[in-house]
C-alpha cells in the first residue's frame, strides 16, 4: 500500500476500533496507506487531525476533512464505495437495527471488558464474567434473529454488526486465554461460536488482526496505567 494512496488510515495494530476499519477496507478492496500511531508519543498529524479525542482511528481521504471514530468511518466508506461490498443493510429499519446493536456493543459490552480488566480479585471477576455471559447470550439471540439462518449477523456475506463485533474477537480470544474461562460456548452460545470459528477465518478480517504479541504488549502498558 504506497504513498500515492488518496486514502490514509491514522491507527495503531491493537485497535479494535482501528480493525474495523481496515476490515472494511479489505472487503471494499480499497487501497490506503496505513499510519501507524504511537499513542505514547501522538503524531503532529493526529493531534492536527483530531484536536478534539486525539485518538484513533482517523480516515483521510484526499484532501478531505479528517473522518473521526470508527463507525462513522464505515459509514462513510460504505456511502462512498456503496456498489462495493455493502456493509449496511437497504431497508432503514434493518439499519436502525444494526446501528442498535453496533452501539449496544461499544457502550455496553466492550465496557464489561475494561471493568473486568481493572476489577481486583477473583470474587470481583466471577460477577463482572456473570455480566458478560449474560451479555453475550443476548448477543447470540441477535445473530439468530439478524442471520435468518445464514452464515453472518449480515446473512449470506459480513455486515456490519459481523465487522463490529468481529474485530474484537482477537481481544476476546486473548481475555479467554488470560482468564482461563470462554466468552462464547457450545452451550450457551452455539451460533456466535460457529460464526466465531467461521469470521475468524476469514480473508479480509485476518489481514486487519494483529497477532497475540502486539496484544499482549497493549495489554501490558494497559496494566501500567490502570489507576
Amino acid at each position: 500500500m504506497g504513498k500515492s494512496c488518496e486514502i490514509k488510515l491514522l491507527g495503531t495494530a491493537p485497535s479494535h476500533f482501528v480493525n474495523r476499519v481496515q476490515f472494511v477496507l479489505n472487503l471494499k478492496s480499497i487501497e490506503y496507506e496505513f499510519i501507524d500511531e504511537n499513542l505514547n508519543c501522538k503524531s503532529e498529524l493526529l493531534l492536527t487531525s483530531n484536536p478534539v479525542h486525539k485518538k484513533v482511528p482517523v480516515l483521510i481521504h484526499a484532501n478531505k476533512p479528517p473522518i473521526l471514530e470508527s463507525l462513522i468511518i464505515i459509514e462513510y466508506l460504505d456511502e462512498v464505495y456503496h456498489d462495493i461490498h455493502p456493509i449496511l443493510p437497504s431497508d432503514p429499519l434493518e439499519r436502525a437495527h444494526n446501528r442498535f446493536w453496533a452501539n449496544y456493543i461499544d457502550t455496553k459490552y466492550f465496557p464489561l471488558f475494561e471493568e473486568l480488566r481493572r476489577t481486583p480479585g477473583i470474587e470481583g471477576k466471577k460477577e463482572v464474567k456473570k455480566q458478560l455471559d449474560e451479555a453475550s447470550e443476548l448477543l447470540e439471540e441477535v445473530f439468530v434473529k439478524s442471520s435468518n439462518g445464514k452464515a453472518y449477523f449480515g446473512g449470506d456475506d459480513v455486515g456490519y454488526i459481523d465487522v463490529v463485533l468481529g474485530c474484537f474477537l482477537a481481544w476476546i480470544k486473548f481475555v479467554e486465554k488470560l482468564n482461563k474461562f470462554k466468552i462464547f460456548d457450545e452451550v450457551r452460545t452455539p451460533k456466535l461460536l460457529e460464526w466465531t470459528n467461521r469470521i475468524w477465518s476469514h480473508e479480509a478480517l485476518k489481514d486487519a488482526i494483529c497477532g497475540s504479541e502486539a496484544l499482549t504488549n497493549h495489554y501490558a502498558m494497559l496494566q501500567i496505567k490502570k489507576p
